[in-house]
């Protein structure tokens, strides 16, 4: 029987040669390459007037070609056993709980303040070194955290879940499914791509690292961008064909992740920027990006052309702007500062709209953040230790929680599609929150 396969592979093979040579035969002939033509045509027993339809050949590889860079984008190997709990259905965005808050009657809005519903959380893991950023996947199905022991874990949340049931029958419960190590100094920002398995990284080396999570072995990153400078925060494209990258550069890179060509605005010389961004993150249509500087300044940037359409110099006052992003209308950003400040602005005209104080945040490079039905602001009060909440409207503050973290958390990040957050802290831990029902 294994003799039989074996023929009839041999079989198709010299089938699949033969058509080959037809058709490069074919095609030096018919672009009058007539003398390469003969030479393969003899080399290879292939008579010189083969029939193939014109341009077949072109028009094989170009396809082939697409399809490799699609694969190279995901790190396809056909040798790599993939996860199909991972790869099926990736990708595709749950509908929100509620609608997102209006903002447009931000600024007349009385009355009381929406109560934040209770909030537990659990030590679902811990790196050997400060945990320094995290991110979900545009699904909500995954979780992505970096540290500064250089590695990163990647969590699926239905097991973080099933962790933190009372009774879990079956014994212990590992959320972490991947673990990644191929930086060489601690990781900064972390991204997922919109549509495929591939998780993005920025780090201290001065790299940009490309891993395919659907691999149940691969433990290195597929792909690398080289950066000229610490790469502090990333960002795709929500085409995922583009992706941002904020250095100790004053200008965000822009890279498109098929050619890795680096594209800067050309007016950059003249815009004044003096400091290095700490964060950039796109617009849920791509149509813009913000960055929030060093220097205190917030910037808004044209998603085409990759200009600066608007600065807002110190955001913060002099203090560094350490966060920002946009709501999902792309109307307002939400930005955050050293000066111990949460601060609401309108895109269209850069005015100030809210401020959401009472949380002190001097030292760590921590963000606020929205939860997923935009209703509350979260971010982290490091003199006190804890988690504070405010209504988004009223700019109250409606909750603190004690952190449960050894020192303060150094970031926060939301699920996109439900009520649950992450924090990372400097004792190197993980926490998972949730709802109390």
């Amino acid at each position: 029987m294994e003799s039989n396969n074996s023929l009839e592979q041999t079989l198709q093979d010299g089938k699949l040669y033969r058509h080959v040579n037809s058709l490069i035969v074919a095609h030096l002939r018919d672009n009058n390459l007539n003398q390469a033509a003969s030479a393969v045509a003899s080399a290879t027993m292939t008579p010189m007037n083969v029939e193939a339809p014109t341009n077949k050949l072109l028009e094989l590889v170009a396809k082939g070609l697409a399809v490799e860079k699609d694969e190279m984008l995901r790190g396809v190997s056909t040798a790599a056993p993939f996860d199909p709990v991972i790869t099926t259905g990736y990708g595709s965005i749950p509908a929100p709980r509620t609608a997102s808050v209006d903002f447009s009657s931000v600024n007349d809005t009385k009355g009381s303040s929406k109560i934040i519903p209770k909030h537990e959380s659990r030590h679902v893991s811990e790196h050997k070194n400060v945990a320094r950023c995290a991110r979900f996947s545009p699904d909500g199905r995954f979780l992505a955290t970096g540290s500064a022991d250089t590695s990163i874990k990647l969590f699926e949340i239905s097991k973080v879940k099933q962790m933190m049931q009372p009774d879990t029958r079956d014994g212990p419960v590992r959320p972490v499914v991947r673990t990644f190590y191929d930086h060489q100094q601690p990781i900064n920002d972390l991204d997922f791509h919109p549509q495929n398995t591939v998780l993005i990284s920025g780090a201290k080396d001065r790299t940009i690292k490309f891993f395919d999570f659907s691999k149940t072995a691969a433990k290195r990153a597929f792909r690398v961008i080289q950066d000229t400078h610490n790469v502090r925060s990333v960002s795709f494209h929500p085409s995922g064909d583009f992706l941002l990258a904020g250095t100790d550069h004053l200008i965000p890179h822009l890279y498109d992740i098929n050619t890795f060509k680096c594209y800067l605005p050309t007016n950059f010389q003249e815009m004044g920027v003096n400091g290095a961004i700490n964060q950039v993150r796109y617009s849920s249509t791509g149509g813009m990006y913000v960055t929030a500087s060093k220097d205190g300044a917030i910037r808004l940037w044209d998603g085409v052309t990759a200009s600066c359409a608007r600065s807002i110099d110190g955001a913060h006052g002099a203090a560094e702007a350490i966060g920002a992003n946009f709501t999902k209308d792309e109307r307002y950003i939400l930005s955050c500062g050293k000066d111990s400040s949460v601060k609401l602005w309108e895109v269209g005209t850069g005015r100030l709209v809210k401020q959401y104080l009472g949380a002190t945040h001097t030292q760590l490079r921590c963000q606020a953040i929205f939860n997923d039905t935009e209703e509350f602001v979260l971010s982290i009060d490091e003199s006190l230790n804890e988690i504070v909440a405010w209504d988004a409207l009223t700019a109250e503050k409606v909750a603190r929680w004690p952190s449960n973290h050894v020192g303060a958390p150094r970031w926060l990040e939301h699920s996109p599609v439900e009520a649950a957050f992450v924090s990372c802290g400097m004792d190197r831990s993980i926490r998972y929150w949730k709802e109390v029902l």
